[in-house]
């Protein structure tokens, strides 16, 4: 007998683990004999996983070799290093603690020569935790530009393309700033692992250009203060320089890595699965689009499989990664995951011993202290006897509102790491075998 809640937590907790920096950290950080060839090393870093990723570095760093540093990481989610600072700032908006912070990592990597090494810390969060608006913007209207591209529906790519011609330190800039040999590992959160959007690539080559950047607040009609546009037409006509693209000198001091990925959680996640004895299929960790138009394609292989026993036959996980998008029209308390799995919902009104789970792997669901939520077979009986209307819930983006009043809620706490959101449907009804 498949305990099916248990198993879809304990394929969730899989998916996290294998994003865990003191698994996936050490291993790829310089030998003692390596480490001795430099004066010293200086760590900095951006993300939810930055205060992980310093513990990992002090625990593997010798006792007796230079190392200081400073990295930021979302309030709740420091950890009591001994050797590197570690500062909260705001998050998914920036603030003024995340803004100080990153003018004196600036300053810290400048102040570095050929005979030092930098260690840049990189993963998802650091895109507004490492908040250093360029001259001319001040951080509140950046803050205000920020607000309205999360709020447009905008795909995280588009809105590090602002963010990065924005910026004093992001887009390649802080590689840029420094003499010193650049150790760059990243936990990516982002679609297709692309360095240069992780943390929004601060000591990654940048391909965007200014004219890419006003043509993300086009697309997705933000009206941006005027300080922001008039930096980004100066950028456009060529009066201020653009980030640094690849080629550029700077990337040649270099050594960039990827620790951690969406695809290796979801390869954790599907053993668990293999071992209680259902087949796990990935569906892929880019599956990215509105939260409500990936439940529906997601609903309709459900459906499928349902019906027809294909392309898959129960018992069956369908897992996949990415991050979904929502465009806010209501006043509701809830995330993306929360958004994708209420519409899910609906979605297999008709397909039955369906059980899923959409968390992020960071714990936070959008800005609630929930990872995400549990859908059960049950999950819209219940609500009807609760008098919940799942359909106007989701209307008013209040998905985690309906989960919580329903007692199914994921609530991890802060994980201190983040390969983005993490989907699994599982299917244990028979199928129909309906044939025309």
């Amino acid at each position: 007998m498949i305990d099916a809640r248990r198993l879809l937590l304990d394929s969730f907790a899989a998916a996290v683990a294998a994003a865990d920096p003191a698994r996936v950290l050490a291993g790829t950080l310089p030998t003692h004999e390596e480490i001795a060839r430099f004066r010293r090393t200086r760590v900095v870093g951006a993300g939810k996983a930055a205060a992980s990723m310093a513990m990992s570095v002090e625990r593997h760093w010798p006792a007796d070799a230079a190392l200081d540093g400073l990295v930021v990481t979302r309030y709740a989610h420091g950890l009591p290093c001994r050797r590197i600072e570690v500062v909260e700032a705001g998050h998914p908006v920036p603030d003024e603690a995340g803004e100080r912070a990153a003018r004196r990592m600036l300053a810290l990597a400048g102040e570095l020569d050929e005979n030092d090494l930098l260690v840049a810390l990189m993963s998802g969060g650091g895109s507004s935790l490492l908040s250093l608006p360029v001259d001319g913007v001040p951080i509140d209207d950046l803050k205000s530009v920020t607000r309205a591209l999360l709020a447009s529906g905008a795909p995280i790519q588009d809105i590090n393309v602002v963010r990065k011609h924005l910026s004093r330190i992001q887009g390649g800039r802080l590689a840029e700033a420094t003499r010193a040999r650049v150790l760059l590992r990243m936990i990516s959160d982002v679609a297709g692992d692309d360095p240069s959007s992780i943390a929004s690539g601060p000591c990654s080559p940048d391909p965007s250009r200014y004219a890419d950047a006003i043509a993300v607040l086009e697309r997705w009609r933000v009206d941006a203060p005027a300080s922001v546009l008039a930096h980004l037409r100066k950028g456009e006509r060529g009066e201020i320089a653009e980030t640094p693209k690849p080629g550029d000198a700077a990337f040649e001091r270099v050594d960039s890595r990827i620790v951690a990925t969406a695809h290796a959680s979801l390869e954790a996640a599907a053993a668990v699965f293999e071992r209680a004895g259902v087949r796990a299929v990935i569906l892929g960790d880019t599956v990215t689009g509105e939260a409500r138009d990936v439940a529906q394609v997601v609903g309709a292989l459900a459906r499928e499989i349902a019906r027809y026993g294909a392309p898959f036959a129960p018992p069956v996980a369908l897992l996949s990664g990415g991050e979904c998008t929502v465009t806010i029209r209501g006043d509701g308390n809830g995330g993306r995951c929360s958004e994708f799995l209420l519409a899910l919902a609906l979605e297999l009104r008709e397909v039955p011993g369906a059980w899923a789970i959409a968390a992020d792997t960071d714990g936070i669901d959008g800005v609630g202290e929930n990872a995400g939520a549990l859908l059960a077979p049950d999950t819209l009986a219940r609500a009807a006897a609760a008098r919940i209307d799942p359909r106007a819930r989701l209307d008013d983006n209040d998905a985690a509102g309906f989960f919580g009043a329903l007692g199914d809620l994921v609530v991890t706490g802060p994980t201190r790491t983040n390969v983005n959101d993490y989907r699994a449907l599982l299917l244990l009804g028979e199928a129909r075998q309906v044939r025309p």
